[in-house]
């Protein structure tokens, strides 16, 4: 049972309040993609001649996590071992790319995954006070922004069977005292609320066992300190309030299991793909009028619109002053009216992408897996591709964004991109 009237505090800003230049998690603010500055990086660079590149340094070990930035800092987790079960998170300066602090755990789970992926997949998190790192061996890491370990928790000796064969990807989520572990597979199926200060379960709730690399999504209230949290799996998304675990609203059928849902102004738009209906849905985001206090009353949120031709990839969707954008398997960047579905214009970028694209004042930046950047000047008219530029190594992950510079991790460097 959730009160009625938490549901007239929700707020739908998006991209109001964002200030200050930290890209705590993955996708950012909000899990957007956006960034919350209107300062650009450069439009163009090169790996090979240096132009426009700040620094690139050398990494430790392998990995797929995006890197976050929190003040000076930019934290970066990986792996090393010929099992992958030695974990690492590293901090470097966004000055001058130097090692400030490496700190390194044994795995306590499984380091099974697809020769693709990495132990190290999910993206850590911050609250600005304190670094929250997972892996796809589920032990869970919290430091101080020294990299002093102030808890470590191997939710393996307490979840046995929560694993797969491909390995575990979901990134965290922080909102308050509650850190949020989407701990979704075929087996063991949950996801947790963890107490920030000390690592204890505040709530689990069980979902869906179906194997599942999709992260959450978090939406503030107005006028509260509390937040929805969405989670999305292969037959369902789900809302639950971040303080208590309380199922908050839900949508039931089938969604992707990769590319993560994204939120706009009034609508959650959600990756299709699992059921075999392709393209993305639009569904109205939860309100006082929309959802009653008993959910078991309103089991079924109904979709506003459907759009076959907006299907994703890997890439998770994006959302951007009432546009809806997605890259598909052909490498096609498409844009959607977010009121409507329709869609508005497309055009090619070139993939495959593995990682989601970042969009920075009007400008979309977008990296393939060969390391070839796209940028993309965006209008409710046309995408107009400005640049092409390459660094020259694979591209897996989510690039991170603050004052005028892209922060992207290959699969051999860290690399700022700035003028």
């Amino acid at each position: 049972m959730v009160p009625a009237r938490l549901f007239s505090l929700l707020l739908i800003p998006c991209c109001l309040g964002l200030l200050g230049a930290d890209w705590l998690a993955f996708r950012g603010p909000q899990q957007q993609g956006v960034a919350p500055t209107e300062k650009l990086p450069p439009l163009t660079w090169d790996g090979a001649s240096g132009k426009n590149i700040a620094w690139k340094t050398e990494l430790t070990g392998t990995g797929l996590s995006s890197p976050i930035l929190v003040g000076d800092q930019v934290i970066l987790t990986a792996c090393t071992g010929e099992k992958q079960d030695r974990l690492h998170v590293m901090s470097y300066s966004q000055q001058d790319g130097s090692l400030q602090w490496e700190r390194s755990f044994w795995a306590t789970g499984r380091t099974l995954c697809h020769e693709k992926t990495r132990v190290a997949a999910p993206t850590p998190v911050s609250d600005g006070k304190h670094l929250f790192a997972l892996y796809s061996t589920n032990d869970l890491i919290c430091l101080d922004l020294a990299g002093n370990l102030v808890w470590f928790r191997g939710l393996t000796f307490d979840y046995p069977n929560a694993s797969n064969s491909l390995g575990m990807a979901s990134s965290l989520v922080v909102h308050g005292k509650t850190v949020i572990a989407q701990i979704e597979n075929d087996s063991q199926s949950l996801a947790l609320g963890i107490n920030t200060k000390n690592g204890t379960n505040r709530w689990v709730v069980e979902r869906p066992r179906l194997a599942n690399w999709t992260s959450p999504v978090l939406m503030p209230m107005k006028d509260s300190k509390d937040a929805l949290v969405f989670l999305q799996s292969g037959e369902k998304l789900s809302a639950y309030v971040v303080s208590s675990g309380e199922l908050a609203w839900e949508y039931q059928g089938d969604c992707s299991t990769i590319p993560s849902a994204v939120l706009g102004e009034k609508r959650i738009f959600v990756p299709l793909g699992r059921g075999g209906r392709p393209g993305i849905i639009a569904l109205p985001l939860p309100s006082s009028e929309a959802v009653p206090g008993d959910i078991s009353q309103t089991a079924f949120v109904n979709e506003e619109w459907h759009q076959a031709r907006l299907a994703a990839s890997t890439a998770s969707p994006l959302y951007y002053e009432g546009m809806v954008l997605t890259i598909n398997s052909a490498g096609v960047l498409n844009c959607a009216d977010a009121e409507t579905g329709e869609i508005i214009w497309r055009g090619r970028v070139r993939g495959p992408y593995s990682g989601t694209p970042v969009i920075v004042s009007g400008h979309l930046f977008a990296i393939n897996e060969d390391g070839e950047g796209k940028v993309v000047k965006l209008s409710k008219e046309e995408g107009e591709v400005l640049e092409t530029n390459q660094l020259g190594e694979t591209i897996l992950c989510t690039p991170a964004v603050a004052d005028g510079a892209i922060y992207v991790r290959s699969d051999q460097h860290l690399w700022k991109i700035a003028n």
